[in-house]
């Protein structure tokens, strides 16, 4: 259970010590690794809380409790994976449902909504400069059949920013029972906090930034409603699609250091986005801590003020074969999928991450062949400047 005597403690220190009580059996600081499939009952149906792993496992328990906690959140669950997350999110919904989601998505949650889901989804542009301007996008898409709307902010890979209170107003105006949810992996809960934005609830790729350390496959949702708890606890037990309490081990131990991790990521990345401005081999960078990002304000208005996260975007000059080049020619940067680890990692979404998104949809969205996405690790940040600019003079 979860250690109320850090509950109301500062970010860093719940990262720490929720989810991190001693073992009451041999006072170990860190408390057992539990790969029991199943647990020993007293009697039929009286246990001490645990009958079969699906179900429930202590170690898992443990790391659902820690990022409720951090996302301000009273309930939190792990599933195998960041689209198992949302696999299983859609399964609380019929045929007949509608979804809304914001148009810059990454491309597994693209690929799933449009090839996957029976549900109607409809793909907006949210990310407006005011609240009238949302509301004119918003409204007209919102009928008697929503049941969810999705929002990423910032977006993947093109770092647009949404105004999360602004959508949830409206939506909660139309109707309270419409479920918002925002995926915070890109900021995690250290940058950004939805639920205090009114959002329904919040989900991460535990694989990115929350483990951060590219071992770990899983995702996470956090919630303060007790029905909506329920209703996905019973879909993840009846669907099974849980981690491994080994991978919950690990990315507990991940989160321990996310406070120390994303304030090193956060201050790379923008030293990073402001050397890319000045370099004659940019056409343009996208961060939303520059002070020219067009949402500037809202990131200001909804982040925590610590930071504005570890990913940057840019266009180098030129096409595709640019970007290839520049991608092949850095040393400290991997060319990789993914995001959110120690290492720095770099990619070309349009043929990477996103290329299950239809050509249409990446030319609408900017998603272009010499777009290139720069996952910001903590190394020494010059040595992370003097490898970009090595592999921009040989493109």
């Amino acid at each position: 259970m979860v250690n109320q005597d850090h509950s109301k403690a500062a970010f860093g220190t719940r990262a720490v010590h929720i989810g991190q009580v001693p073992d009451t059996a041999t006072g170990a600081v860190v408390p057992s690794l539990s790969l029991a499939t199943t647990f020993k009952q007293e009697a039929v149906g009286k246990h001490q809380g645990y009958e079969y792993s699906r179900s429930g496992n202590p170690t898992r328990d443990s790391f659902e409790h820690a990022v409720a906690s951090l996302e301000s959140a009273k309930h939190g669950l792990a599933f195998a994976s960041g689209s198992a997350v949302l696999a299983t999110i859609m399964a609380m919904f019929k045929a007949h449902h509608e979804v809304i989601s914001v148009a810059d998505v990454y491309g597994g949650t693209f690929r799933y909504f449009t090839r996957v889901v029976e549900q109607k989804v409809h793909f907006l542009d949210l990310d407006a400069p005011d609240s009238e301007s949302i509301q004119k996008i918003l409204e007209p898409a919102l009928n008697n059949n929503t049941g969810l709307v999705w929002l990423e902010t910032p977006t993947n890979p093109t770092l647009r920013v949404v105004d999360i209170e602004a959508i949830v107003k409206i939506v909660k105006n139309y109707s309270k029972d419409i479920i918002v949810v925002v995926d915070n992996t890109f900021l995690t809960p250290y940058f950004q906090q939805p639920m205090k934005q009114g959002a329904d609830m919040v989900v991460n790729s535990v694989s990115k930034y929350i483990n951060g350390h590219s071992d770990v496959i899983m995702g996470v949702a956090a919630m303060n409603d007790d029905k909506l708890y329920e209703k996905l606890k019973f879909l993840q037990n009846a669907l099974g699609a849980i981690p491994a309490p080994f991978d919950c081990y690990l990315a507990n131990r991940g989160l321990k250091t996310l406070h120390l991790r994303m304030q090193r990521h956060g201050e790379n990345a923008l030293k990073v986005a402001q050397y890319l401005q000045k370099s004659k081999f940019v056409e343009a960078v996208h961060y939303p801590g520059l002070p020219d990002h067009p949402r500037i304000h809202v990131t200001k208005k909804q982040a925590t003020g610590r930071g504005f996260g570890g990913m940057v975007t840019f266009c180098i000059k030129g096409g595709l074969k640019e970007a290839d080049k520049f991608v092949s020619s850095c040393r400290v940067f991997t060319l990789a999928e993914s995001l959110g680890a120690v290492e720095s990692l770099c990619e070309v979404p349009s043929l990477m991450t996103h290329a299950s998104v239809y050509p249409e949809m990446r030319k609408k969205l900017g998603i272009s062949d010499n777009l290139i996405r720069l996952s910001v690790g903590v190394e020494d940040v010059d040595d992370l400047i003097e490898d970009i600019e090595q592999a921009l003079e040989k493109s």
